[in-house]
């Protein structure tokens, strides 16, 4: 019995090797989840998961074997294939910035993908298509469709969110596939890859049938590096997987705005995951109407935590479901929410940064794409990067972009615009353009229509050819005044975007994405054509053929059979005529 423990001894006594997890200060790992409850003004419900896994290990290295609360096929890709940064969002439906506000975190309709890799990657595209191919495996997407058609190298759009030794863009690619239709088959293997998958914590939520039963719904990974400590002298993996759902519970229920957590996800909050340091609920509780009474939520919070996110004050109802106390008196947390004066309807606070697109003119050679970006701040001007990606079978016609506000011509003050191939790339406009104060500002391209080869039309052509969504990306200036805010205390979400300052914030929006027709040739002409000459080959030579081929032969009358001699024999015996 000594003889055989001897060897596990002596392994325990050697300590981690380089390819284990030690429990030392070298690699440690944490996992942070909350749940963000946000009443809507139309009376929709908007839902934010976040878990949040931080691993302070060096993936680029490689010399990382073991995985413990990281995905080992995340960790693998990002080793592999040399990638600094990570952001993939595949989302059904459209945020409506204008009557639900600005989102935590938002993303266009269909599949989103930006990537940054390290400066050690010699071949950028190759590396591009393969980390493509490979999450297209993983998350059962179409993304293995991305190819140089579709992706773009923008120069000011998107800048790393961790950290970054240099902002050369030729490490960086975009790509945008409007298509994309998201279901249950992408979001099984996005829980898979949480530590306690969907059986613990706030992960027993997200329930297929009831996620994908609503208005919108958005999932997203991001991957970055970020400082281990304030000093900054050691680097720490993130990984942050998302999921946003907005729930119409006003039209379902009666006109009544009062929800709770067993109505929107058919089930409740039981335990917590054990691998978890922190889970958390969070309630926007804060007023809706002039006497700035707080929403009532049930059962009592944990706690009260105020923060300015996004320029305004927030209230928020927390439950720390780490709380020994929280689970003392039942044993299951169902968060319920009960406005105060449903009758009162409460007013629509309209967003300092929104736009709208929409694609102007008629017939099918020449047309119009129009972006309306709105600044409704009192008093502030600020900037804005506009990113426009257009497929190479529109195109653009540069000489007449225009940018008009309030009336006068606004020029922008930086523009970069790649024109496209034909079936290579398509175009690339990004522009900055200075927004006044409470101003609206327009700005109109014209494009001419492709006409395509008979294979390259989809199978529902007439349906239309999607573009996808404008990108804007600005520093708004804030209307109430911010302050250094305690992470530890604040959702999650608003440290993917710090603030710099204590005057603004950044936002990041996306535009509706467009439907435009092509010219489309009447793909059942060759089946009408088809079957009107099978029908004239089959009567004309069929008839030809039966004349060429038939024979005649002239057949003498038969003298009868038995019956009709024995009736003859008869008639001779009366004297008849035979027959």
């Amino acid at each position: 019995m000594a003889a055989a423990l001897l060897p596990l001894l002596l392994l325990l006594a050697a300590g981690p090797g380089p390819g284990r997890a030690d429990a030392g200060q070298e690699r440690r790992d944490a996992l942070r989840e909350e749940l963000l409850l946000t009443p809507l003004p139309t009376g929709d419900v908007a839902a934010t998961f976040q878990f949040r896994t931080r691993w302070d290990a060096d993936l680029q290295r490689g010399a990382v074997s073991h995985y413990r609360l990281f995905p080992k096929a995340l960790g693998r890709l990002v080793a592999a294939l040399g990638v600094r940064e990570l952001h993939l969002a595949l989302t059904q439906g459209f945020w409506r910035t204008r009557y639900w506000g600005q989102p935590p975190l938002q993303a266009p309709a269909g599949a989103e993908l930006w990537v940054w890799f390290q400066p050690t990657v010699t071949d950028v595209d190759k590396a591009w298509k393969e980390l493509s191919n490979i999450l297209s495996g993983i998350f059962c997407a179409s993304l293995n469709f991305i190819d140089s058609t579709n992706t773009v190298i923008p120069t000011a759009s998107f800048k790393p969110l961790g950290l970054a030794n240099g902002t050369d863009h030729h490490l960086l690619r975009y790509a945008v596939l409007p298509r994309e239709v998201v279901c249950t088959e992408n979001l099984t293997p996005w829980k898979k890859l949480l530590p306690c998958g969907s059986k613990a914590g706030l992960a027993v939520l997200l329930k297929a049938e009831r996620l994908f039963h609503s208005s919108y719904h958005s999932q997203a990974v991001h991957i970055r590096p970020i400082c281990r400590d304030a000093s900054c002298l050691a680097m720490s993996w993130e990984l942050r997987q998302t999921l946003t759902v907005v729930f119409d519970f006003f039209s379902s229920g009666q006109g009544k705005k009062d929800w709770s957590l067993f109505k929107m996800f058919s089930r409740t909050l039981t335990d917590t995951c054990p691998l978890a340091s922190q889970s958390k609920v969070y309630v926007d509780i804060s007023p809706k109407n002039k006497e700035k009474e707080l929403l009532e939520v049930s059962p009592p919070p944990t706690s009260v935590h105020e923060a300015i996110v996004q320029g305004d004050k927030k209230t928020y109802a927390v439950y720390d479901l780490l709380s020994p106390s929280l689970f003392n008196t039942s044993r299951s947390l169902n968060v319920q929410l009960k406005w105060k004066r449903p009758q009162d309807s409460s007013e629509m606070p309209i967003p300092i940064l929104h736009a709208q697109r929409y694609v102007g003119g008629y017939g099918l050679q020449t047309g119009e794409i129009c972006t309306l970006i709105y600044n409704t701040h009192p008093y502030r001007a600020f900037p804005v990067i506009l990113l426009e990606t257009v497929p190479w079978y529109l195109r653009l016609y540069v000489h007449t972009l225009t940018i008009i506000t309030k009336g006068k011509e606004n020029k922008p003050s930086y523009i970069h615009y790649q024109p496209a191939q034909d079936r290579r790339r398509p175009h690339l406009l990004e522009m900055l353009i200075q927004l006044p104060a409470n101003s609206v500002t327009k700005i109109t391209i014209q494009f001419e229509r492709a006409l395509l080869k008979w294979t390259e039309y989809p199978p529902d052509p007439n349906h239309g050819f999607y573009v996808g969504s404008s990108v804007l990306s600005a520093l708004v200036p804030s209307v109430t005044a911010m302050k250094d805010m305690d992470v530890e205390q604040s959702p999650l979400f608003t440290s993917l975007f710090p603030s710099s300052d204590g005057s603004s914030y950044f936002v990041r929006l996306y535009t509706e994405p467009l439907l435009v027709n092509l010219p489309t040739p009447d793909f059942s002409m060759p089946y009408n054509v088809i079957c009107l000459t099978c029908t004239v080959v089959a009567v004309c030579y069929g008839s030809f053929y039966n004349l060429l081929t038939r024979t005649f032969h002239v057949e003498e009358p038969s003298r009868g059979g038995l019956a009709k001699r024995l009736a003859n024999v008869i008639r001779k015996f009366r004297g008849v005529p035979p027959l």
